[in-house]
């Protein structure tokens, strides 16, 4: 099920009303009989996976619990082998057959693996780190093992977050099923109005920019440089508000009911640097990989050289997270790559600007040309197509160009959405709802403005696919 379709808008109403007349047992029932049902309206059979994983981990919590020594140890590996087993099979087994086969062409030897023929399991990577960091958390003995077990289910199954996130830790959000939140006007306004911006994001912004890129990246030979460039950076924007729309959405869904989400995003485009974007990016994977790989690698704690290894690895870790193909492995590379360099530039070369207003936009804007380089691979849809796009953005071509989808008045349009987008951002980081007229206002306006301005073609959300 969408956020963006009419449909989640009656599951989501259905759902709070009936949450709020159960007792607190009744309320857990709710939420995971509605959570199996949302996720079972993509791909039903799918579900079995979910049950497994749930399961496995469940009883792995209260054995490594229980266990000491290297027992422990071992049920945890068992436990991410399980997770990490679904992962590897249904995303990245036709990734390994097809670069078997380029091996197989190149030194003429017969590939014994068949691709398989299946989709890939939704918000399928989500999930499996969500479950994975409650196995980890309980063997470090952060968390204590969960013993009711529709409580543990409703952990990984919990429909606003589901299948794109946050990918939240079993220290904040176990003790929330276990609560009883009352009513509360305050939870009801805040919520509505993430939800109300965050679809305005998706469908008024993130979606419109979608048919410029759309066109222009799915004909990427018939296009020149300029307008190439013009596809890149609204896909900048496009991503951004597709996923940070979707988080606000999550957030908010989840806070009408009483229960607090951690936040995704902090105004990641206005970051002086490529470390800071990373604290302000997709903040619950970042720092997923940060607790469970980086400082499991050894962190900051070993010599000069491994430090580098650790950020190239992590980074082209998580591009892999990302997506089964090299595009996504070159674009999480890169990302570590600036990392690198930026902490062999302070080393030897102790090189910062002056602490000024005009030094500081230039730092914003040099590590927002970084960033948006990269999100060429995320969108391109193989190595050749992105440096296709590059050799044309870094030439300026001005041959070849065709018609862009969109005429002036609509292209100005887009301009003037990333201008509003951005100048919230920088001074509005939540929508107040302290004054109740001023939330009716802001919620019915944000409300009218994407009925009447929203693209309504129920675009799946681009996380989805991870």
């Amino acid at each position: 099920m969408l956020f963006n379709e009419l449909q989640f808008i009656f599951f989501f109403i259905v759902v709070t009303i009936l949450y709020y007349q159960l007792p607190q047992r009744g309320r857990v029932w709710l939420l995971l009989l509605a959570s199996c049902y949302f996720y079972m309206v993509f791909m039903p059979i799918y579900i079995l996976i979910l049950a497994v994983t749930i399961v496995v981990d469940y009883y792995a919590g209260i054995w490594i619990e229980r266990a000491e020594g290297a027992k422990r140890k071992w049920l945890l590996i068992i436990s991410l082998i399980s997770n990490v087993g679904f992962l590897a099979y249904f995303k990245y087994f036709n990734f390994f057959v097809k670069n078997v086969d380029f091996l197989a062409y190149k030194f003429d030897f017969d590939n014994p693996f068949d691709p398989l023929s299946i989709l890939l399991p939704i918000g399928l990577s989500f999930h499996t780190f969500q479950a994975m960091s409650y196995t980890i958390e309980v063997y470090r003995r952060n968390q204590p093992a969960e013993r009711d077990f529709v409580v543990y289910a409703l952990y990984v199954m919990f429909y606003p977050q589901l299948v794109a996130g946050p990918i939240e830790r079993p220290q904040n959000v176990l003790w929330q099923f276990h609560s009883k939140f009352k009513y509360d006007f305050e939870n009801i306004k805040e919520g509505l109005i993430r939800i109300a911006w965050g679809m305005f994001k998706k469908v008024v912004i993130a979606d419109r920019l979608s048919i410029v890129v759309h066109d222009v990246y799915g004909h990427a030979a018939d296009h020149n440089g300029l307008s190439l460039l013009i596809a890149t950076i609204f896909f900048t924007f496009q991503i951004y508000c597709d996923f940070s729309g979707y988080s606000d959405i999550a957030i908010g869904a989840a806070r009408v009911m009483g229960f607090k989400l951690m936040e995704n995003f902090d105004t990641p485009y206005f970051s002086k640097s490529i470390s800071e974007f990373w604290r302000r990016w997709h903040i619950s994977l970042s720092t997923w990989f940060r607790d469970y790989l980086y400082i499991s690698l050894g962190g900051n704690r070993v010599s000069e050289a491994r430090i580098y290894f650790n950020l190239f690895f992590v980074f082209m870790m998580s591009g892999l997270w990302h997506g089964a193909n090299w595009t996504f492995v070159v674009w999480g590379s890169l990302h570590g790559i600036y990392l690198v360099l930026a902490r062999l530039r302070d080393k030897f070369f102790h090189f910062s600007l002056p602490q000024k207003p005009f030094f500081s936009f230039i730092n914003m804007a040099f590590t927002f040309v970084l960033v948006m380089l990269t999100w060429i691979f995320f969108a391109a849809n193989g190595m050749s197509h992105a440096l296709l796009i590059l050799k044309k953005i870094f030439g300026l071509s001005i041959h070849d160009t065709v018609q862009s989808p969109l005429n002036n008045t609509e292209m100005i349009f887009c301009w003037i959405l990333i201008a509003l987008l951005m100048l919230k951002d920088k001074f509005i980081k939540f929508i107040p709802t302290d004054s109740t007229p001023k939330f009716y206002f802001i919620f019915i306006t944000l409300l009218i403005l994407t009925y009447f301005f929203g693209v309504f073609s129920s675009n799946q959300f681009i996380y989805f696919q991870f």
